[in-house]
Parts: structure tokens; C-alpha cells; sequence
């Protein structure tokens, strides 16, 4: 992802609302696709490039959740940033179950949409050049390959989401040691709050299905501190 202009995908039924967002984003050079309904947003995905995509959650046609859904299935990296009126605890978990990258609650400040939308792209690339210069490594019979975010070994490979493999990456560099809940979600999202946290929580959860496998593997959790990739034999 370039670091400095973006093609975004903006889905805004309120029509004033998404021309503010358009027109301020255009000022700062992105190019904006801007679409009023989800199945609209859907068809322009498919048929266009974009590298990040703002979406309100209660739209005509398919819902944000649904368009986040099918957005992911295609493309498992793109940043998805959700602005909602939809306040509730259950809303926001389940948008970072769909790995969203943030979530920020209407109305809100036009700046702060700026603001957390230059921090995303600074940590996704960052976290780019990090995972590039690391070669693939062995993981007790697995072999990660973060260049091409692939979970291998002798039965059978999985691709790897980039958040899958930005938290597999912290874990395997300190394998057998105890890496701290704060450290991973202050890397990978720049926060400590709840819905990030229940966000961990899913990635830990899918990390060790794909594990499991090798019974010399796995990833412990210790309570409020933070996870052990332990490998016995290692």
C-alpha cells in the first residue's frame, strides 16, 4: 500500500454526509468512489481497485456487515474502516470479528476521520516492511512464510490474513516467551481498548485451529498478560 494517496471505496447513504467526506478527502489527493447503497459499493469493488474502504453500517440494499463480509472473502487485506451511528457493544464486536481495522461512532469530527485513516495506513505499512524482510521461518512442523503470508507443512498450505500473520509474526519472534497482550495491540491497532482486544482474541482463537495439527504446538494464554507460543521440542 502506498503510504501517501489512496483509492477509496466510500459507502454513505446520507447524501450531505458523504459529499463532506468526499469532497475532504479529495482536498488531501485520495481518488473517492463514492456510493450511496451496498449493493452498489459491492459492484464497484468487484469491478474496480481501491485500497481502503470507509462503509456505514445501516445502508439500502446489503448492510455494512454483509458488504464487510463479502469484501473480505475477496480480499482479506484491505483496509475496512466502519462510521456508524451504531453505538452498542455487540455492533462494534462484531465488526472487529469481521477484522474491520476501525470503527468510529457518528458524529463524529471530519479531522478525526482524517486522522485515523493516516495512522491505519502508517501501521499497515510499516507492519509491510517489517513482514517482506522476514524470510520464512520454521514453526515446529509448519513453515511460515510471511512474504506470501502462507501457513505451511507436509499436508496441506493456508493463507494467512495480514493480521493473522502480523500477530503470528510477534508470537514466533519470541517463541517459548511471553509476549504482552498491550504490546500486540498497541503494534498492530495503536490502542488498548475493549473491541481491539475482543478483535486479539479472534486472531489467537484462528491461529490455533491452524496450529493444531502438531501437537508441539501452542499458544497459552496467560490471563490479562498477554500469550506463549510454546513449542516443546523446538
Amino acid at each position: 500500500m502506498d503510504s501517501g494517496l489512496l483509492n477509496i471505496l466510500l459507502v454513505e447513504d446520507d447524501q450531505a454526509l458523504g459529499a463532506e467526506i468526499s469532497s475532504l478527502l479529495k482536498s488531501f489527493g485520495h481518488e473517492v468512489t463514492y456510493c450511496i447503497d451496498g449493493d452498489e459499493a459491492f459492484e464497484n469493488f468487484c469491478n474496480g481497485r481501491h485500497d481502503f474502504c470507509i462503509f456505514d453500517l445501516m445502508l439500502p440494499g446489503i448492510d455494512g456487515f454483509t458488504l464487510t463480509e463479502r469484501v473480505r472473502r475477496r480480499d482479506k487485506n484491505i483496509p475496512v474502516f466502519i462510521i456508524s451511528k451504531r453505538s452498542h457493544k455487540d455492533d462494534k464486536q462484531k465488526a472487529f470479528e469481521l477484522e474491520v481495522d476501525d470503527y468510529l461512532v457518528k458524529p463524529f469530527e471530519l479531522d478525526e476521520l482524517i486522522w485515523r485513516i493516516k495512522a491505519i495506513t502508517r501501521r499497515l505499512n510499516r507492519t509491510e516492511n517489517q513482514v517482506s524482510e522476514k524470510p520464512a521461518i520454521p514453526v515446529g512442523s509448519f513453515v511460515v512464510d510471511f512474504s506470501n503470508q502462507m501457513l505451511r507443512n507436509n499436508d496441506h498450505s493456508h493463507r494467512l490474513t495480514k493480521r493473522e500473520c502480523e500477530v503470528l509474526k510477534m508470537l514466533t519472534g519470541r517463541k517459548n516467551q511471553l509476549v504482552k497482550r498491550e504490546e500486540i495491540l498497541m503494534n498492530l491497532w495503536g490502542d488498548v481498548d475493549y473491541f481491539h482486544g475482543r478483535s486479539l482474541d479472534v486472531f489467537i482463537s484462528k491461529l490455533r485451529r491452524y496450529l493444531k495439527d502438531d501437537k508441539s504446538l501452542r499458544i497459552d494464554n496467560i490471563p490479562t498478560v498477554g500469550y506463549v507460543l510454546r513449542e516443546d521440542n523446538p
